[in-house]
């Protein structure tokens, strides 16, 4: 490996060895601490680092134990893992030792001076495991095993060994072989015993077992194949029959594992697929089950991952994905299974569970995870995942039924912005209620049926109106009037976003060019921009042409776009923000508070207003972390020189304490509703003072 690894790096190589040996104890100090703190956050992270520097030396024995340590910090399982660090820091001391000697030389690395941490065998002696057949031979007799062994490996194969069925079973649960190779007759337990046990574990149970045998009597040849054996072979061995019988069986199990790789994974992020997740629910539904193991159904879906895709490509798509199923598998126990059904749409299947409660911890666990950014190819992305759940029987007997129950909850969660939501009998009313307004919704532009509502907004320094949000709402023929909250996200999922968005910025701009003609003294209105609208590469052309097709000045325009938008892609939306505040538009931050923004954006977004979200409005009065929070927001806005709106207003205390605070501008219902245009102009247009106009203004 170190031959091949200076043939990579030439001069460099002594380099890259002088740091893993510097840097190993470092590891291993960290390893120990973050052991005595339990912390298996930091326990993974540190496994993950010293498996890399291992595996760049060949080093597999501690990429092996590192590995584990890694799996099992990640299902936060820290039992026996005390054992486990004791055996990396003892490889990895062993390596460090190795490579002090510093002869690099392909006579130094050649098959008989292999790293100590590439051993795996008593007897090993071969360079470190390289991709080669893993072939384990389960026998009693050490002088058997030393001989089929020499055998093999001199093939080529990778070889571990094992003394007795129980030590064979042990090793195939921690990783499945190629092959075994399975003495008949052992003590503690037989070769027919474990041949039948391996069927049962479901990484082994396509996995080819040879049974050699001195009993060539039938009955034992037909116990060896009752057992689940693929084959056999007699005692005393003739190993040239043996070597060809095992390579016919290995490339057979190879081809059979490609084809079962090509049926039954995700080829993306290499997660079970649909086909196999239905297989895997199917059984788990057939095992009998107690009160208190219950089983569970999650259905998982990127929230805006069609954004990601359009803003930063399919390939980085592909990528957030991959990230995704790995931190997603990352909260489950080791007998979960978590499946890719394609897009971004994911489940899990939760096996032998207590309670509704603790499927809720997981989906807790996996929203905390989720919470830090992903970062790849220079760039922050934050990502959340709305999931629903089914619980087995409850909401459904079959795999049918809970699927339609897990999605529908996926879907509430979806539209109420909430984590997770388990499954009622009411949703499958809202599911249809959905399916019907989604096919009104197409064509209710080009029939009309959509309108601006404006709600004002109180400067609280003088108590006047100064500015109003426009708001639209559809008079559905049968319904009357439906919020925006029942339907742009439909008009997002449809495509109708745009021209839906298009047509609500050129009716406000219309608008608030008749009142100015009519002589009412202007306020500024804002709009809300969706996701695909500022991502889309036409919005700044068609604002510029709304504006001058209606004569508006852009100083009465203000546009909004919520935080979570922009954190989809920082740069990108930064950069347009940039382009329409050069056209004299006010910009504004709508929901400030949800969207995961740091301050080094914060400082750097172009706007001129932030409005805080309704949901730390709400209880600012009874809650002091929202108080604080509230005031924190206000006195950061203001150091940077922005405005701030607080959504949500309902009282007159609310109000007293955002106005105590700073805050510069209050909307909500304490003020007023959203109204259409004649009672805007009725309220606070009509005692309006003229424009001093007609001055050119």
């Amino acid at each position: 490996m170190l031959h091949n690894l200076e043939a990579q790096l030439g001069s460099a190589v002594e380099k890259v060895i002088s740091a893993i040996v510097e840097d190993l104890p470092l590891y291993l100090e960290a390893l120990e601490q973050a052991l005595a703190e339990r912390d298996t956050i930091k326990l993974a992270v540190i496994a993950h680092t010293i498996k890399g520097s291992a595996s760049n030396v060949g080093a597999i024995r501690l990429v092996d134990i590192s590995q584990q340590l890694e799996s099992q910090a990640r299902r936060d399982d820290l039992e026996g893992a005390d054992k486990i660090v004791g055996e990396v820091c003892a490889a990895s001391h062993a390596l460090v030792a190795w490579l002090k000697q510093g002869d690099f030389s392909e006579d130094s690395v050649g098959r008989a001076a292999a790293p100590p941490g590439a051993l795996v065998a008593k007897g090993e002696t071969d360079g470190g495991y390289s991709g080669q057949p893993r072939i384990l031979i389960v026998d009693d007799d050490r002088g058997s095993r030393m001989a089929m062994a020499e055998v093999l490996r001199n093939e080529g194969y990778w070889v571990e060994e094992a003394i007795d069925g129980e030590h064979a079973l042990s090793q195939c649960e921690e990783q499945a072989p190629d092959l075994v190779l399975m003495d008949a007759v052992m003590p503690k337990m037989d070769g027919f015993t474990a041949c039948a046990l391996l069927q049962n574990l479901s990484q082994t149970r396509k996995v080819p077992v040879l049974i050699i045998t001195a009993l060539n009597d039938e009955a034992s040849i037909n116990k060896a194949f009752a057992s689940g054996a693929t084959d056999y072979i007699a005692k005393p061995v003739n190993f040239w029959v043996l070597s060809k019988r095992i390579t016919h069986l290995v490339q057979a199990h190879h081809a059979e594992r490609h084809v079962h790789q090509l049926a039954y994974k995700d080829t993306l992020t290499g997660l079970p697929n649909r086909v196999m997740f239905n297989e895997h629910f199917g059984e788990a539904l057939a095992r009998p089950r107690s009160e208190n193991s219950r089983l569970a159904l999650m259905f998982l879906d990127l929230d805006r991952f069609k954004l990601v895709n359009d803003t930063l490509g399919h390939e980085t798509g592909d990528l957030l994905l991959k990230y995704f199923s790995e931190r997603v598998q990352g909260s489950l126990r080791k007998e979960d299974m978590v499946a890719r059904f394609g897009g971004d749409e994911f489940t899990i299947l939760l096996d032998r569970v207590k309670s509704p409660e603790a499927v809720a911890n997981v989906a807790e666990k996996i929203h905390q995870q989720l919470s830090r950014p992903f970062v790849f190819m220079g760039k922050e992305m934050y990502v959340s995942t709305s999931i629903g759940i089914a619980m087995f029987p409850d909401h459904g007997e079959d795999i049918g039924t809970l699927l339609k129950s897990a999605d529908m909850a996926m879907y509430r969660a979806k539209k109420l912005g909430d984590r997770y939501q388990f499954y009622e009998s009411q949703m499958e009313a809202d599911v249809s209620r959905r399916l019907q307004l989604e096919n009104d919704l197409r064509g209710a532009l080009d029939r009309g049926e959509f309108v601006i509502f404006y709600q004002p907004q109180e400067d609280l320094k003088t108590g006047k109106v100064t500015a109003m949000e426009a708001l639209i709402r559809w008079e559905h023929p049968e319904r009357g009037l439906v919020g925006p909250d029942e339907f742009i996200y439909l008009a997002e999922e449809t495509g109708q976003i745009l021209p839906l968005g298009e047509w609500v910025l050129r009716e406000v701009c219309e608008q608030l060019q008749k009142w100015r003609k009519r002589g009412f003294k202007m306020m500024c209105a804002s709009v809300n921009l969706s996701g695909k609208q500022i991502i889309s590469p036409g919005l700044v052309d068609t604002i510029a042409l709304i504006l001058r097709e209606t004569g508006l000045p852009a100083q009465y325009l203000e546009l909004e776009i919520t935080e979570s938008t922009i954190m989809e892609d920082p740069e990108q939306v930064i950069a347009t923000l940039a382009k329409l505040r050069t056209m004299g538009l006010s910009l504004a931050i709508d929901d400030f508070g949800t969207g995961y923004s740091s301050l080094n954006y914060l400082k750097r977004f172009p706007v001129d207003v932030i409005k805080i979200d309704r949901s730390f409005v709400v209880d600012i009065v009874t809650n002091q972390v929202d108080a604080d929070i509230v005031k924190t927001i206000i006195d950061l806005a203001h150091v940077l020189n922005v405005s701030v709106v607080a959504e949500g207003v309902e009282t007159e205390l609310q109000r007293a304490f955002l106005k105590k605070q700073g805050c510069d501008i209050a909307q909500g219902y304490y003020l007023s509703r959203p109204i259409p245009v004649e009672k805007i102009e009725e309220t606070y247009l009509s005692s309006t003072q003229q424009l001093d106009h007609l001055s050119g203004t």
